[in-house]
């Protein structure tokens, strides 16, 4: 599979910052800087999963599933940030950019520390393309991408009726 479709994922992700913004009296404007830093933090986690900038170690990187729940952290960030510039559709043809696995997660760090200064859909649409990128630099699919998602959004949901 060369392509990843969201389209599902948009909407999962609408109703679960519905019932976050109810529960905690917050909108997708006052939380805009704290998304975008959750979603850098959240990359960090996944960097680190993958140990791909460990040159000093040689303990090798986590399990496919430790690194794949990371990911999906990162990728609600990546929903909820695109929900308000009203992206509900995204099909995102996998490319592989760069060989080297830290120099695509720098640049995808980059590129969502940009959405600070322009946030659009064009700037939304090239940091998304560069995260999603990272999955075939680990030979993960599109679809292990939207199964950790899922997996992830059922834990957070949990987390949401035990006042995490």
């Amino acid at each position: 599979m060369n392509e990843i479709v969201l389209d599902e994922l948009f909407l999962l992700q609408k109703e679960l910052d519905e019932e976050i913004h109810q529960k905690h009296n917050v909108d997708y404007e006052s939380t805009h800087y704290k998304r975008i830093l959750a979603l850098l933090v959240e990359l960090g986690e996944f960097a680190n999963e993958t140990r791909c900038f460990k040159f000093w170690s040689v303990k090798p990187a986590s399990e496919k599933a430790v690194i794949l729940d990371e990911y999906a952290d990162g990728m609600h960030f990546f929903l909820s940030l695109g929900i308000p510039l009203g992206v509900e559709k995204y099909t995102h043809k996998f490319v592989k950019e760069d060989n080297e696995l830290t120099l695509q997660i720098l640049k995808t760090y980059a590129l969502v520390s940009d959405l600070l200064s322009n946030y659009d859909e064009k700037h939304y649409a090239l940091a998304f393309s560069s995260f999603l990128n990272l999955l075939p630099l680990l030979g993960y699919s599109g679809d292990d991408a939207i199964g950790a998602y899922k997996k992830k959004l059922a834990v957070n949901y949990q987390r949401q009726q035990q006042h995490y």
